[in-house]
């Protein structure tokens, strides 16, 4: 049995995965507008992830027999300077979604729900993972520089973590 404030929390965190898609799903946009292929095609395949992830907890609450709810989506950011700014956005947002995982976890914790504490812990190493990924990626950046010279250079470097991301 599942709480109704734990179907709450988990309904909230669908939204927070949902809004996470349509934030680089945006950063993806940006990227493509300024000629940067392989950072719109990171961002593309972590906007595809986050859907995932929100498709993972919406049917773990129906699983138990409740009722997923698709809340208001806020629209995302869109303007950005440089593409160091996006994967500085990109890395504080995996750290706001880290700490509603981590509240999520908590929240089971304390009602001694131990099958979506359970359930969650995949979504905890998860983050663990998504905050270090970015965090390589914004390294590189601020190693390179970003001026328009280094464009090209952190364009490639993305490229290249991004396909051993994917080959690990």
């Amino acid at each position: 049995m599942i709480s109704k404030n734990m179907v709450e929390a988990l309904n909230r965190q669908i939204g927070v995965e949902f809004f996470s898609s349509n934030i680089y799903l945006q950063m993806s946009s940006w990227a493509e507008n300024q000629g940067l292929e392989n950072c719109a095609a990171f961002f593309r395949k972590h906007a595809e992830e986050e859907q995932m992830h929100m498709h993972k907890i919406f049917d773990y609450i129906c699983e138990k027999g409740e009722l997923a709810i698709i809340g208001q989506i806020n629209e995302p950011p869109r303007d950005y300077v440089s593409i160091h700014s996006v994967f500085e956005q990109a890395y504080k947002h995996e750290q706001f979604v880290t700490k509603s995982i981590n509240d999520l976890v908590s929240t089971a914790y304390e009602e001694k729900d131990w099958a979506t504490f359970n359930f969650l812990q995949w979504f905890v190493e998860e983050q663990v993972e998504e905050e270090g990924l970015f965090q390589k990626v914004l390294d590189k950046v601020k190693l390179i520089g970003d001026n328009s010279d280094s464009l090209y250079f952190i364009d490639q470097e993305v490229g290249n973590i991004s396909a051993a991301s994917a080959a690990a």
